[in-house]
């Protein structure tokens, strides 16, 4: 690799930055029922930051094209030029629903890697994905049915089928595999929204979570798959096009929904960046407090090549940076 895409210093406080002031954005808007002015605040904060951070940074996992504001569209450039080339995912809210009814779980996410090691998915904007923490790495397989990974799984755990905990998103689609997983006696959390943050929650300590299973967006397994790499987890998935239409536009690209995609081939890179902050409170983080003449943020930020994970608990106070800063925190 060359030196321009060598990520050779801590980009991980910028990242947090990044991902603070995109949470402050978008937690004015928590239980407003306005998605759209949500994720807007959310957009516009995030890209404000990212573009001052010394990177040459392309947007592969962003939200969409162009033209459809308010994104941080695929292919956009971020950051002020400077070595080092990155990739970059975004997603300025997990759960923009979740802000906007003013449910827990939402998440600011913004995640690096050198140039040319995240994988792009095209035009196919769900995959079928498994998800396991770093006792359970190397147990899972996406082919198998539930029933055999579950045991696998909870034997990598040294536990019993029915101690398993399994997040899956709630959705018809998933009627079935929420049956069988019942009828195999692992216990359910469902979630409505916020796939990175049930993703994450099966590598971290102290959630009670063993595993992720089922149909969640492309661009949120990209992402995953970054924080799986800094937290020594697995993730595999595999495309799954809504229609023919999407199908055939996959392999015009020359994507095969049914190749298995390994953590490494959705994030090839070792040297990966992860930065999360609340929105609204959580199981991983704290959601966004405000107080007067500041608020309260809580993010993680992680580090694949050195395992490092910190979490920071942090004041912003207005009347300072306001001073330093374009963005309107104290609407």
């Amino acid at each position: 690799m060359s030196s321009s895409s060598t990520i050779d210093r801590n980009l991980g406080l910028e990242l947090v930055r990044a991902t603070e002031a995109a949470a402050l954005g978008a937690a004015r808007w928590m239980g407003r029922g306005n998605k759209i002015g949500a994720d807007q605040a959310a957009v516009d904060a995030m890209r404000y930051i990212l573009n001052h951070v010394d990177m040459d940074g392309l947007v592969v996992i962003g939200e969409g094209e162009k033209d459809e504001a308010p994104m941080l569209f695929n292919g956009e450039k971020l950051g002020n030029g400077a070595p080092p080339a990155v990739d970059i995912a975004v997603d300025p809210i997990d759960g923009t629903r979740l802000t906007a009814e003013g449910s827990p779980g939402a998440l600011a996410v913004v995640a690096i890697a050198e140039r040319g090691t995240m994988f792009d998915p095209g035009p196919i904007v769900y995959m079928d994905k498994i998800a396991v923490g770093p006792k359970a790495k190397g147990s899972i397989n996406i082919e198998w049915p539930i029933e055999k990974n579950l045991q696998s799984v909870a034997r990598a755990r040294n536990k019993d089928i029915d101690d398993l905990t399994v997040v899956i998103l709630d959705r018809p689609r998933h009627k079935e595999l929420i049956q069988r997983v019942r009828n195999s006696g692992a216990r359910i959390r469902l979630i409505r929204d916020g796939d990175v943050a049930g993703s994450i929650s099966v590598a971290l300590p102290d959630t009670g979570i063993d595993i992720l299973v089922g149909i969640g967006g492309t661009p949120e397994g990209v992402i995953t798959a970054a924080a799986l790499k800094c937290l020594g987890g697995e993730i595999q998935a595999k495309l799954w096009p809504r229609n023919d239409e999407e199908r055939d536009s996959a392999s015009a690209l020359g994507l095969d929904p049914d190749r298995i995609l390994l953590t490494d081939d959705l994030v090839a890179g070792e040297n990966i960046f992860f930065a999360a902050t609340g929105i609204t409170d959580g199981e991983l983080l704290d959601g966004v407090k405000f107080f007067g003449n500041g608020a309260q943020t809580t993010s993680v930020s992680m580090r694949s090549k050195t395992g490092t994970i910190r979490y920071i608990r942090a004041i912003h106070r207005w009347d300072k940076l306001m001073k330093v800063s374009t963005i309107k925190y104290d609407l």
